[in-house]
């Protein structure tokens, strides 16, 4: 580092020896910006490199409240959020979150999809592809399938399919040397040359993967050059197709983070796009687990009439969907979405409803998607009562209120309830309630 950084490298090491800085990022599926600073109850600074995030005090502990359980924010390191800002997300785009666990990057590309498009978040370590898809259902995502698949499986699979790709390598995580000694502990020489050979085969699997025209954006939170601009110079000599947008270092002496490395990608080319179209009047694919299947209009007027979704809202929903039900779990699977069993996948979709002995129940993802325009019936409660509901506790409300609905606090989903004679029943399910 000495060498690579010359005159600035004092100022580096002196870095380490200040207190590690924390971000949390608003949650843009839930709320704007605007809204969502007059409701946090913490003091926040804004971070310049990213539109939706914010500094707060460690002190503070947002991890620990109401709003983090109701997915109004994501609690991420600050340079972290560097790497999607320079991938540029559009509403419908088609976007692949290639090495996305634990999900903090994934959930900042579904707020600029904004439900539309399609993000395939892949994670090849099975039990962090399950923190990552608790993390997609905590966040309100609906347009996300989450697979489990090595780099070169997808890659068969999806040839120059996607427009927009973000490859946020494994990597032998020096910029978590400040807040993670794991990360400390782990590192060797050895380890770094190891990083950059399976970071040039990631690299080179998801390049196959991106239409021409699309954009793919590599990143690291490491400052070693064999993983980072060395890897870059490999691939742009090796692909003449593509052609090097940006490359940066964001470094703990300069910026207000733990350090990150981007790099920005253009393929040659121009982006042609995808399109599905759907026929309404009949019920869409299922998967082959299937042996049940729901129609669309049993699903519509489950969604408003037993839930409460307004007309409008599952009418969209459904029509650029296809139903995949797996046993006893109904799922909305993006219709660009194709394939759905030939690849291991976690998440096919917004999980919307459980068939429980020929009764049909919300899905606490359904609710924690909804937002209070979005329904005709829900039930409001307070920041005390939102943490006895995450606790399990039932609640009293408006004897009026009758059914399953959505549970919203200041404005945020937290969940489902059946309301029958002024009191919800609690359906927070019982492996995520915690005592805040």
């Amino acid at each position: 580092m000495e060498k690579e950084l010359g005159p600035e490298y004092g100022a580096f090491i002196a870095s380490y020896e200040d207190t590690r800085l924390y971000g949390l990022r608003c949650n843009l599926l839930k709320s704007d910006l605007e809204a969502f600073c007059e409701k946090m109850p913490f003091l926040l600074s804004k971070i310049d490199f990213a539109e939706a995030g914010f500094y707060y005090n460690d002190e503070e502990r947002p991890g620990k409240h109401v709003y983090h359980e109701a997915g109004a924010y994501y609690i991420q390191e600050p340079s972290a959020m560097s790497a999607v800002t320079e991938l540029d997300v559009k509403e419908g785009d088609i976007v692949l979150d290639l090495c996305a666990a634990p999900g903090g990057k994934s959930t900042q590309i579904a707020s600029y999809l904004n439900g539309q498009g399609l993000l395939v978040t892949n994670e090849i370590n099975k039990d962090r592809a399950v923190i990552l898809s608790s993390n997609i259902e905590r966040m309100g995502v609906r347009n996300a399938v989450v697979t489990s698949e090595s780099s070169d499986v997808l890659a068969r699979r999806f040839p120059l399919f996607f427009n927009k790709i973000l490859v946020d390598a494994p990597c032998s995580g020096e910029g978590m040397f400040r807040k993670d000694e794991t990360a400390v502990n782990e590192w060797s020489p050895e380890n770094v040359s190891m990083c950059a050979r399976r970071q040039e085969e990631i690299l080179k699997n998801a390049a196959s993967m991106l239409a021409p025209g699309g954009t793919l954006v590599y990143s690291t939170c490491t400052f070693s050059r064999e993983e980072n601009e060395d890897n870059i110079e490999k691939f742009i000599n090796e692909n003449p197709d593509f052609e090097l947008v940006l490359m940066k270092r964001l470094m703990p002496h300069v910026i207000k983070g733990e350090g990150h490395f981007v790099a920005k990608l253009k393929k040659k080319g121009e982006y042609v796009g995808r399109t599905v179209s759907l026929d309404s009047s009949k019920g869409k694919k299922k998967s082959k687990n299937d042996s049940n299947a729901l129609t669309e209009d049993t699903v519509r007027d489950f969604l408003t009439k037993d839930f409460g979704m307004k007309e409008e809202v599952a009418k969209e929903m459904l029509a650029t969907s296809y139903i995949t039900r797996i046993k006893d779990n109904v799922y909305l699977t993006p219709a660009l979405f194709t394939g759905i069993d030939s690849i291991r996948v976690v998440r096919p979709g917004l999980h919307i409803m459980c068939d429980l002995k020929n009764r049909f129940e919300p899905a606490h993802s359904l609710a924690m998607s909804m937002r209070p325009f979005e329904v005709t019936k829900k039930a409001d409660i307070s920041l005390d009562e939102a943490k006895r509901f995450i606790a399990g506790e039932t609640i009293s409300v408006d004897p009026n209120l009758k059914g399953f609905l959505p549970v919203f606090v200041n404005g945020f989903s937290i969940g489902f309830s059946k309301a029958v004679n002024g009191t919800l029943k609690n359906h927070y399910p019982k492996g995520l309630r915690t005592n805040l």
